[in-house]
């Protein structure tokens, strides 16, 4: 028997309480420490099991409550001081860049699988989504014209708790959708609108939730609507859940709903940003939309959404990398690939690294970068990783050439930072640490605070952390159903004084969180000490189906409860954005350790620095552009080096993290001869304060994306939109005519003025002769290409010059000139190639196309 109608009931709010529900449905609260601090005075307690969701904790208040607080000057008037600074907030028209706005429309969609926005909000599973939070976050404060696309996860990511002897165990409570900080987007009937898919034989429908980030609105994508089918509504149950086949269904939701959801309530980007593979179908159903509303041919439509689509690769590991069967293809896309004008084999070329082979499957990373002018790494390290990675992507460029460049990632600060330190920086930097938190000038006032207060204050954030870890501990003690002593002996772990190490993020094997356990002798007697004792609280998820990664979970875990590390080594279940906070703003030190090059960037670090923590990491992903030779922000594992033996790279870099820990990082944090301060440990939080906290803040990194990315792509769009998209289909036409005569291009009689041994400092004049076929020579460019070069005569680096056209030769032959200075000693070698040129090209190496000498 089922319900006749269902009501949603929400408390009656006196009408000077009305400010309240407006706080509670804009997720600014999870930045703006002041709303959380109101919502929890109300009902501390409450505040904390509602996992600081506003709107179930409103709705869990009894009547009695408000009717108090309605006659609470005190409160009426805090509430009112917020309610202010949100509207000051969201009607702020300040925005920096030149973006033309039409009527509030976005000129950029953010497409992201994931989403850390909030505790509240349990749609992440990691860095990814964290990542992609605090990109949203950071495009609020900046007032930059842009929306987020998603997914509305009935399930989330799992929610993890171990077994008696340790194994991790998934379990996936619902997500009440109307009990959270969402609203359902509605027609103009006042009905929730929905827009549809195709999967295969049916039509599925998709309903879209509203989250507001501050100036932001983040779209999320729902499936689980009773006209679906069964199997249909779980297209949106969890992320990361089911086989290759949901995955696809998802991606198609993401990609291909988002796009139409977005059209559907009026909005029209200019620019998309895929923030990962998962979202690349929204560059297809960008071009089908542009090929059935203007009339284009593909090749114009594809020219149009390449030149203002922006990708970001996150994933160094081919794993990572979403690839699906021809199969599974061919059963989601044949009828797409017909709509689109492609034969199906054409349409697999797209997302194939060898469009020849048949038998490749198709990837989502490949389609993406084959759809976006745009392409970037998330670290300096991870730019070149990928760059070598997809090369054959573009085979017959020279890897360094491979256009993949890199934006290095940041964080919000304001949603990191613990209020106690928020509250030190607005006295000694200002209140323009939050607004401005990228400016270099406003960290150096870090070095004005004074250390005792620096030192005190992390302190507390040390002893606040081992309360709440003990807290945790006692939790899962009793869900389990331990017993008594055991709680006793949770009462018992870490010391509030101790030298406190933390490890938390995925346990993905090569992350490798069991380095530590490498010679479990020599970590009893660092940990153990009878003066200096250090002590490591460790958390993180594996993935469900990853048997390795919980297998690194267990034997953490059985270690913990040995004697004689129990009170030094702890594992807190469940990791989540609340852990994380405590941890990072209460660790001394903050340990990574995968396996170089395999972390594209890891922003967990950049949070520990702003909250004052030392890290100490291998070099790898963003620490590979932070760290400097003399510890200055704090320490390495090893020196960057690679060995074929993994086995024994582990043995070498755990000794590497045994000695420095003994050696360096030990004494340091226990030297006191200047009173109760360990004055060259509080140096180093302000060297980190001062000089990475604005270089790896998400305001510089989405900075970034504007200048090198969102401007240029908007600009691109504009000018190929004019006058009924001409110049889009004029620049496809100009490639149609390239690809048929570039096999013909040719470069003959290069030829240098110079002798086989130089000194450094002269000048080589380059001439080389080309034929170019009937192109005209505006569609081309001539380069040298210069550089070190190893004894095989490979380049090792390389310079590029561009050739002047000079006087024809006859026969179609065009003599090109050029000079080129031998900058430094050593094996020197060059070459000549031609790559195609037009003026809305912005890369010319993006088409694959290129002839060398």
């Amino acid at each position: 028997m089922r319900p006749l109608k269902v009501y949603n009931v929400i408390p009656k709010l006196p009408k000077k309480l009305a400010p309240l529900w407006e706080l509670s449905f804009n997720f600014w609260y999870s930045w703006k420490h002041e709303i959380s601090e109101l919502f929890s005075r109300i009902d501390y307690q409450l505040w904390n099991e509602s996992r600081h969701n506003p709107v179930l904790f409103l709705n869990l208040l009894p009547q009695s409550v408000f009717d108090d607080l309605a006659s609470d000057e005190f409160f009426l008037d805090r509430l009112n001081q917020i309610k202010k600074s949100l509207d000051t907030y969201k009607s702020s028209t300040k925005c920096s860049f030149e973006f033309e706005r039409s009527q509030g429309a976005p000129v950029v969609a953010y497409f992201s699988a994931e989403y850390g926005i909030s505790l509240s909000l349990p749609i992440y599973s990691g860095g990814l989504g964290i990542l992609a939070g605090d990109h949203l976050k950071s495009a609020s404060d900046l007032n930059l014209p842009l929306v987020g696309i998603g997914l509305c996860y009935q399930k989330g990511y799992f929610r993890q708790h171990l077994t008696n002897d340790g194994w991790q165990q998934e379990k996936y409570p619902i997500n009440d959708f109307e009990q959270m900080p969402l609203t359902l987007v509605k027609d103009k009937k006042g009905q929730p609108m929905t827009v549809q898919v195709d999967l295969v034989d049916r039509s599925v429908s998709i309903r879209i939730w509203k989250a507001e980030i501050g100036r932001i609105s983040l779209y999320l994508l729902d499936t689980n609507l009773g006209t679906n089918q069964p199997q249909d509504k779980e297209i949106t149950a969890q992320l990361y859940g089911g086989d290759w086949e949901m995955r696809v269904k998802q991606e198609i939701v993401l990609g291909i709903g988002g796009l139409r959801a977005m059209h559907a309530m009026g909005l029209n980007p200019r620019v998309i940003h895929m923030n990962e593979g998962h979202s690349a179908f929204a560059g297809l159903e960008r071009i089908k939309i542009f090929m059935q509303d203007h009339g284009m041919s593909f090749e114009a439509a594809m020219e149009l959404v390449a030149s203002s689509s922006v990708f970001t690769t996150h994933t160094p590991v081919p794993a990572g990398n979403d690839r699906f069967a021809p199969d599974l293809m061919q059963k989601y896309f044949e009828s797409y690939a017909q709509e689109l004008g492609l034969a199906f084999k054409v349409f697999m070329a797209l997302g194939r690294e060898d469009p020849r082979d048949d038998q490749e499957h198709f990837c989502m990373t490949v389609l993406a970068l084959r759809l976006s002018r745009f392409n970037n790494g998330v670290s300096k390290l991870h730019g070149s990783v990928s760059r070598n990675m997809w090369k054959k992507v573009w085979a017959q460029y020279p890897v360094d050439d491979v256009p993949i460049g890199a934006i290095t990632n940041g964080i919000h600060i304001p949603t990191w930072i613990a209020p106690d330190m928020s509250y030190l920086f607005d006295r000694y930097l200002g209140l323009d640490w939050r607004e401005d938190p990228d400016c270099q000038r406003v960290w150096k006032q870090s070095q004005a605070i004074p250390d005792a207060e620096l030192w005190r204050t992390h302190e507390r954030l040390r002893e606040r952390l081992v309360d709440y870890i003990r807290r945790r501990l006692k939790e899962q003690i009793v869900a389990r159903g331990g017993r008594r002593y055991e709680l006793q002996l949770a009462e018992e772990v870490l010391d509030p004084g101790a030298l406190t190490i933390g490890f938390a993020r995925r346990f993905a094997t090569y992350k490798r969180a069991n380095l530590l356990l490498t010679d479990v002798k020599r970590l009893l007697e660092i940990v153990n000490h009878d003066k200096f004792p250090v002590q490591f609280i460790f958390a993180g998820k594996a993935h469900p189906k990853d048997v390795e990664g919980k297998k690194i979970i267990q034997q953490i875990v059985q270690y913990s409860r040995e004697q004689d590390l129990r009170h030094r080594l702890v594992f807190v279940e469940d990791y989540d954005m609340e852990i994380a906070s405590y941890m990072l703003q209460g660790c001394d030190v903050w340990l990574n350790n995968p396996k170089r090059p395999l972390e594209a960037c890891g922003t967990s670090g950049m949070k520990a620095v702003a909250n004052g923590v030392l890290n100490f990491s291998t070099l790898d992903g963003w620490w590979d552009e932070a760290y400097t030779e003399d510890n200055s922000y704090g320490w390495a594992i090893g020196f960057g080096e690679s060995f074929s033996d993994q086995e024994y790279q582990d043995l070498v870099e755990s000794h590497y993290l045994y000695n420095v820990l003994e050696k360096e990082i030990v004494p340091i944090f226990y030297d006191r001869r200047h009173g109760s301060l360990p004055v060259e440990w509080v140096r180093k939080m302000k060297n980190g304060l001062k000089h990475l906290a604005p270089m790896f803040s998400s305001h510089r990194m989405v900075e970034d994306y504007v200048q090198t990315a969102y401007l240029p792509a908007y600009k691109n769009f504009m000018a190929l939109e004019k006058n009924g998209f001409e110049q889009a289909k004029s620049l496809a036409a100009w490639r149609m005519d390239l690809m048929t005569k570039w096999g013909s291009v040719r470069i003959r009689n290069v030829q240098a003025a110079a002798e086989d041994e130089l000194y450094a400092g002269d000048v080589i004049r380059v001439r080389a002769e080309v034929f170019v076929n009937g192109l005209s020579t505006e569609d081309i460019q001539v380069e040298i290409y210069a550089g070190d070069v190893d004894m095989d005569g490979n380049f090792l680096s390389r310079k590029t010059v561009l050739m002047e056209q000079k006087e024809g030769v006859g026969q179609g032959w065009i003599a090109y000139e050029g000079t080129l200075e031998t900058f430094k000693t050593g094996r020197f070698g060059y070459t000549v190639r031609i790559l195609p040129h037009h003026s809305l090209l912005l890369d010319p190496h993006c088409l694959g196309l290129i002839h060398w000498a």
